[in-house]
């Protein structure tokens, strides 16, 4: 099974149509296909074999969906990698992966002995493949998986590890999605994400459906406004930030989402703040998902429902969830089984049977499901505050900050304490036009009235902005 040719079947009514846009280029699906059939054959040529394992290290354009197709298309397995990491970082990925192939963008990287890469003259950007040796000691059980997808993780007990997903496994979990997100041919989708981190579930997803994608990953929001405008946009999948922004930018008028049918908000936690400030403007509800590598898109919050603002919604058809070691509130470890799970862990080597004998996937995550089965999530197991023996939850306590008026963002910490064990504490983000008349006693104030006098943070710290990951997240060590 190779989810590009399944892809083929289901456009094959669709091939005029446009399959992506990037500023003032497009490319149908017939040019995407022709131009993905191309590039394999070239792949082919240069040594390139099923089960190889070929790392992506180029900023999101038309060119990266066609890279991508193309691998996937002669059997080789993606190991994509952000454009922002440095050369050591590279580097590290493509031992501990053992990777055979790179490509890469000659605007963003550069290596000795690298061949051109050329699929017609619709290619604009200068790609290159390097060829690496590779120790090819792989476990047996590695070749006979199908393997499309390889995506570096620290995963949950933070020892380095690369998350296999094989093509079988791509195929079901963007059907699990497509239960609730529901693509259709008539969608437009505006996409302002890194394809380094979204592109199992959705990019396949989408164009498995006959999608239109617009990357608008230029200037935002400018990018964006002109992608909702100029070519009609029905579906944004974007993170809290980039909402933030379409909130408070003056240039994007409610109208200019008047066409979007969904509005999916990932990478990170939603504010409740963010939601309703969202609501106010734009008159319809963000959409909260949860996506975990390891399982695809279990959650996605589609109620529309005020009342669920915090949720990520109730566990997606194909899917189960159950919290375990719960406390006296319901809040406990969530975990998840269901369809598209990973198939196996590639350094060090262990399938899904092995790491998980009963199918049911640790997230290391922490949550309470309410009477209506909505997951609302609290934080990271290793990242709780023990307070003298009392639980504090940092992203409980963030999200009362960061309904502050005068607060952007925070990030809710702990410090050691010999007699209370760990004390609370906050680095906050304050927003430009507030900072001079910024008062911590009323900040303290304001907490009291919806958290315990217990989690609220001991010091505030006034920082310019906070340290994040590649994939946005809130660094918190």
């Amino acid at each position: 099974m190779n989810i590009v040719h399944i892809m083929k079947q289901e456009t094959a009514n669709c091939l005029e149509k446009t399959a992506v846009i990037e500023a003032d280029r497009q490319i149908s699906y017939q040019g995407l296909f022709d131009a993905t059939d191309d590039l394999a054959t070239e792949l082919k040529a240069c040594g390139v074999r099923p089960s190889e394992r070929v790392a992506i290290f180029c900023g999101d354009s038309i060119e990266y969906v066609i890279i991508s197709l193309a691998v996937l298309s002669v059997g080789a397995a993606i190991v994509p990698i952000s454009p922002s990491l440095s050369g050591d970082e590279l580097d590290a990925v493509l031992e501990r992966i053992d990777v055979n192939f790179l490509v890469f963008d000659k605007a963003v990287y550069s290596r000795d002995n690298a061949l051109p890469v050329v699929f017609g003259s619709f290619c604009e950007k200068e790609l290159f493949l390097y060829r690496r040796t590779a120790r090819e000691q792989l476990p047996a059980g590695y070749y006979t998986l199908n393997p499309a997808f390889i995506r570096f993780s620290s995963g949950t007990t933070g020892a380095s590890k690369g998350v296999v997903i094989s093509h079988e496994s791509v195929i079901d979990r963007t059907d699990a999605a497509d239960k609730v997100l529901n693509m259709t041919s008539n969608d437009v989708v505006i996409w302002v994400l890194s394809m380094s981190f979204h592109f199992v579930v959705t990019i396949l997803l989408f164009l498995r459906r006959a999608a239109t994608i617009v990357l608008c990953g230029g200037a935002f929001p400018e990018s964006l406004q002109n992608g909702l405008i100029r070519h009609k946009g029905t579906f944004l999948y974007a993170s809290p930030f980039h909402y933030h922004v379409l909130t408070n930018s003056d240039i994007v008028s409610p109208d200019m989402l008047s066409g979007v049918r969904l509005a999916v908000s990932t990478a990170i936690n939603l504010p409740v703040s963010g939601a309703r400030d969202f609501y106010e403007k734009f008159a319809f509800e963000l959409t909260e998902a949860y996506g975990i590598i390891e399982v695809g898109l279990p959650f996605v919050n589609s109620s529309q429902n005020t009342a669920k603002r915090g949720s990520v919604g109730r566990i997606l058809p194909d899917y189960e969830v159950k919290i375990v070691n719960a406390d006296a509130e319901g809040i406990g470890e969530i975990y998840v089984r269901g369809k598209g799970m990973f198939d196996a862990y590639f350094s060090p080597w262990q399938e899904r049977q092995q790491a998980l004998p009963d199918g049911w996937f640790h997230t290391g995550d922490l949550g309470r499901l309410d009477k209506d089965g909505f997951l609302f999530l609290v934080g990271r197991e290793k990242n709780i505050i023990n307070f003298t023996g009392m639980k504090i939850f940092p992203y409980e306590v963030e999200s009362v900050l960061n309904q502050h008026p005068a607060i952007k963002e925070s990030l809710v910490y702990g410090v050691d304490h010999p007699q209370y064990g760990e004390l609370p504490c906050a680095k906050i983000v304050l927003r430009d036009e507030i900072k001079a008349d910024f008062d911590i006693y009323e900040m303290r104030r304001f907490c009291y009235q919806y958290l315990a006098p217990y989690k609220v943070p001991k010091e505030f710290h006034s920082v310019p902005r906070l340290d994040k990951t590649e994939s946005g997240k809130l660094r918190r060590w």
